[in-house]
């Protein structure tokens, strides 16, 4: 990128900066943490395309002057990882908000195609799911519970084995990227056409809503997590396939910062899904009303975490 696009791409952002650290006392500490994250990326930039250049030593004057700022008082641990969960992960999800897109489209309509071939093809969900595992399901149904497979076993254990499963996929989805988006393609592929099938068992039997308000308590949770892990993999891959003004090298580098944050953000949400799943889906049919208020505000947690906080951040600090 030449300078001159290079400046006129990030001067409005770096005013509103220069601002916020000039009028520290009405700025919250999280949006001036900010904007010392976004000033060393542009410092960093500069120094290796401009620098000898006079927008180096203007940023590199900032970005002093926000250090000055933010750590005049030592910070505590605590403070920093306050500071990670409330505004670095929200920055990263951001940068790579593309690829969580293209994660969410590629699991969207893998479910859709799972679907849709288990409707046409009578031997599709046994060829997915396995014999026993849809013989079991069959059992479940004819006995007036048909999600009666997340009541077997003790919940700990339970809580436990799904939560490590569910990170083991999540971590694979990721670093399969690595193989130009190819590996976390199949992945997604692969988890949403099994979804699909799942799905559609229970809707051929006519217990799709019973069913589904059992599911959804710990997969609201659980899917939308492993379509962020996905979207960290998709992140990899782009980064690779497509390097724009960067060496593949610098923009795989650049990628892998921002997915480690986002993937990170998905463990204690598979903690969450795992305990929900051993704990709470086992009594799903206590109230279809207390399963549908879990199921919503699940739902709202991952909506606001991965994209209303991102945005509302984007819009303070003029993130592009």
């Amino acid at each position: 990128m030449r300078e001159a696009s290079f400046i006129e791409q990030n001067k409005e952002k770096w005013i509103l900066i220069e601002s916020n650290l000039r009028n520290k006392a009405d700025i919250e500490p999280d949006i001036l943490a900010s904007n010392y994250i976004e000033l060393t990326n542009d410092l960093a930039y500069a120094q290796t395309f401009y620098p000898e250049s006079k927008t180096k030593e203007y940023l590199n004057e900032l970005a002093i002057l926000a250090h000055q700022v933010l750590y005049r008082d030592q910070r505590t641990s605590v403070s920093q990882i306050k500071t990670f969960f409330r505004y670095d992960i929200p920055e990263a999800i951001w940068k790579i908000r593309r690829s969580l897109f293209y994660s969410l489209i590629i699991f969207s309509f893998s479910l859709i195609l799972g679907f849709v071939s288990a409707h046409y093809d009578m031997d599709f969900v046994r060829l997915i799911l396995g014999d026993q595992y849809v013989d079991m399901s069959l059992a479940n149904i004819r006995d007036g519970n048909p999600a009666g497979v997340y009541q077997q076993g003790n919940a700990l254990g339970g809580a436990l084995a799904i939560t490590i499963n569910n990170v083991r996929v999540a971590f694979m989805a990721f670093a399969f990227g690595v193989f130009y988006s190819v590996g976390t393609g199949f992945i997604l592929l692969s988890n949403g056409i099994m979804v699909g099938a799942f799905h559609h068992m229970f809707y051929e039997h006519g217990v799709a809503i019973e069913a589904m308000s059992a599911i959804w308590i710990h997969g609201a949770i659980e899917l939308s997590v492993i379509v962020v892990a996905g979207g960290c993999g998709l992140a990899l891959g782009n980064s690779i396939l497509f390097p724009g003004s960067f060496t593949r090298i610098e923009s795989f580098k650049r990628a892998i910062k921002n997915a480690s944050k986002v993937l990170l953000s998905t463990v204690p949400l598979f903690i969450v899904a795992g305990f929900l799943e051993g704990f709470i889906t086992r009594h799903y049919q206590v109230s279809l009303t207390l399963s549908l208020a879990v199921i919503f505000l699940s739902f709202a947690a991952v909506a606001y975490i991965y994209i209303f906080r991102p945005s509302q951040l984007a819009k303070i600090n003029g993130w592009k």
